[in-house]
């Protein structure tokens, strides 16, 4: 299976300065956390809380099994990527920073050129806050959406896989609890302990965005959701770690390393799914697979349809004042904002973005500093095309393949919210509409009980579900039946 870009960014790493690292301390870090011993005293006391959360909402299983782990123990390539067994509750959660940048200078909105800030500007206080928030909260709904999943899991590498990602989001919620508590004065520290208060689901304090309280209760919906999601993640990283408020700017960038490992689960994910569907159909000479126990391509299509558009909306509506003042106030940057040829503060510059008029689906002109959102999510489609590029290479004998739906199908957020638009584009009744997503577009009764049924638990060394192809290769130099989960 080709190697996807997401895992050749692992493999690569960043060549930066490295940073010493004490991995002696409670939490590690290098951040100089000895040297400001009220903070410290004070992450001391969140730890509890936190460890009595990951063993409460974390994974429902194997906690106390020895798991082949990677844990950072520096930002470099060497160190960031040490692999062991650990057990989860023991794993060395961590907050790592980037290296600084000597006189780094702030590269978008009215602050262009100046200095980095390196404590929060008094007047954009609230709106880091927020934002900083709004990030830390969706790293442990997805370990909650995800506890149940080590139960079914469809071979002891994916279930490693599972747990990798979990205990990476457990770590990407210390960045974000760091900066509330070393930045926020009492406000931070409130808004930490309340990121363990909200639950996922949960029908009195829900997590912040829709998408992450909605439960990942199958394997071919959590591949789903970290190509996707997890890719909405990369995405938010990326632009936030171009934010003129370096300490944030640092966090992000160490957070995309370990990002990347999330989406290539879910892009090789997919992958094997396509491909023993493509070997099932090839064998028995037919495209529904179901009776011999593999996925059908239109199911596949259903799932990727749901994940696809639930995603889409976390990038909010197509036009924002706010996105517009996090832009202007340097707070918040584009995706690879380096790369772009414009003048980085586009006071007067403009975009088309879609509308609706007279029943149809067209175009209008904005702000392009109101349509930063609509930029953002552009990019992100482009970006999840490739793996569906990919998955239809897998296909191609076969005659079948995959598609993104349009961005305006079962959209909940923006322009298009409520709006009866089919995954081709066209704006059809409502009473069509409605059939269509019960009967066609979406993932139906019947495809939930389906795919319910084939997650069965395999956990002898090597071996597969029927549903899903092996990977093409083991983790860190290992053999596919290397014991990835210990009994």
């Amino acid at each position: 299976m080709e190697l996807d870009q997401d895992q050749i960014t692992i493999e690569r790493g960043y060549d930066i300065k490295m940073t010493q690292v004490d991995y002696d301390s409670l939490i590690p870090n290098n951040v100089n956390l000895k040297e400001d011993r009220r903070l410290q005293r004070a992450l001391e006391s969140w730890q509890p809380k936190f460890i009595q959360w990951w063993k409460t909402l974390g994974p429902v299983a194997f906690q106390d099994n020895d798991v082949f782990l990677r844990t950072a123990v520096s930002v470099s390539q060497e160190g960031w990527a040490n692999f062991d067994y650990v057990k989860m509750p023991d794993y060395r959660w961590g907050i790592f920073l980037s290296d600084p940048q000597p006189e780094k200078k702030i590269t978008f909105g009215d602050h262009k050129g100046e200095d980095a800030w390196q404590e929060v500007p008094g007047e954009y206080r609230a709106d880091l806050r927020r934002l900083i928030v709004v990030q830390g909260d969706t790293e442990p709904a997805s370990v909650e959406q995800q506890r149940q999943l080590c139960q079914t899991a469809p071979s002891l590498y994916d279930m490693r896989n599972l747990f990798q990602v979990n205990v990476e989001e457990g770590r990407h919620l210390w960045a974000m609890v760091y900066l509330l508590h070393r930045y926020f004065g009492r406000d931070g520290r409130d808004e930490a302990d309340e990121l363990l208060e909200r639950h996922s689901g949960a029908q009195d304090n829900p997590r912040i965005l829709g998408a992450f309280n909605e439960p990942v209760t199958n394997w071919l919906s959590f591949y789903f959701f970290t190509y996707f999601t997890d890719r909405d993640g990369k995405f938010q990283l990326a632009s936030l770690k171009e934010s003129g408020f370096d300490p944030l700017a640092r966090t992000c960038e160490f957070m995309l390393k370990e990002e990347a490992h999330h989406m290539f689960v879910g892009a090789t994910g997919i992958g094997r799914v396509v491909q023993r569907s493509v070997e099932l159909m090839k064998e028995h000479n037919t495209e529904d697979i179901s009776e011999f126990g593999g996925i059908n391509v239109s199911t596949i299509q259903r799932y990727l349809n749901l994940h696809f558009t639930l995603s889409l909306d976390l990038f909010g509506a197509e036009t924002s004042t706010n996105v517009a003042n996090y832009f202007a106030a340097g707070l918040k940057g584009r995706f690879h904002e380096d790369q772009r040829s414009d003048d980085h503060k586009l006071k007067d510059a403009a975009r088309l973005v879609p509308s609706i008029s007279n029943g149809e689906i067209e175009w209008r002109e904005a702000p392009a500093l109101t349509a930063l959102n609509e930029t953002l999510r552009e990019d992100y489609v482009a970006d999840c095309a490739k793996g569906v590029e990919r998955w239809n290479r897998l296909l191609s004998e076969t005659g079948l393949e995959l598609k993104l739906p349009h961005v305006g199908f079962n959209r909940h957020v923006g322009i298009f919210a409520g709006q009866p638009v089919t995954p081709d584009g066209r704006l059809v009744s409502q009473e069509e509409y409605n059939d269509g997503i019960a009967n066609e577009w979406l993932p139906s009764e019947a495809d939930r009980k389906y795919v319910a049924s084939l997650m069965n638990p395999v956990l002898e060394p090597g071996k597969m579900a029927n549903w899903i192809a092996a990977p093409a290769t083991g983790i860190h130099s290992k053999p596919l039946d290397f014991t990835y989960v210990r009994a």
